[in-house]
């Protein structure tokens, strides 16, 4: 999570002046491409309407002539889809600016416990916000992903057994 976009340095939640709220996504191109991605953003947040402030707006950065073309593309697809223009901006990346640490993996944050393990394995506030585990739980208890799937990859989050079972219930608890 952080801002994007804009012309002032250093933005904050609080002074974030032309920037919007954007987050940045390093991926593996062998397990996800950079079309399926673009295929998830247009399909899980609203296109085309047109944000209350520019904080909110929906836009779509590039890093290069290539990726510019794959949202063209894929914004094309989803209007058709849609049958209805999409106002999302597409525009050139620039600075990203890390939101400030308690803006990180806001879903976890609200589940002290949970959270607290992730800050003792991650004591370090850069640590916590990259940890591709703790943003793996923070998209479970966002409502992404299925029980099965928690399942299968709980082993690998890094929790306690108790970390464990507390993350099943509330998964199990959201999805009844």
């Amino acid at each position: 999570m952080g801002y994007s976009g804009g012309t002032l340095e250093g933005p904050t939640y609080r002074r974030i002046g032309d920037h919007s709220e954007s987050i940045q996504i390093d991926f593996d191109p062998d397990r996800i491409t950079y079309r399926q991605l673009l295929q998830s953003f247009w399909r899980d947040h609203d296109p085309t309407r047109s944000a209350r402030r520019r904080q909110y707006m929906s836009v779509a950065f590039y890093h290069d002539e290539d990726q510019r073309e794959v949202i063209l593309e894929t914004k094309a697809e989803a209007e058709a889809r849609r049958n209805k223009a999409i106002v999302t901006e597409i525009r050139p990346a620039g600075t990203f600016f890390r939101a400030e640490d308690y803006h990180q993996k806001y879903y976890l944050r609200q589940h002290r416990q949970l959270a607290d393990e992730f800050f003792n394995i991650y004591p370090q506030p850069e640590d916590f916000a990259d940890s591709t585990a703790a943003a793996r739980v923070n998209g479970y208890l966002g409502g992404n992903g299925t029980l099965d799937q928690l399942s299968s990859e709980l082993p690998q989050l890094g929790l306690s057994e108790i970390g464990q079972a507390r993350l099943k219930e509330q998964i199990a608890h959201r999805l009844n």
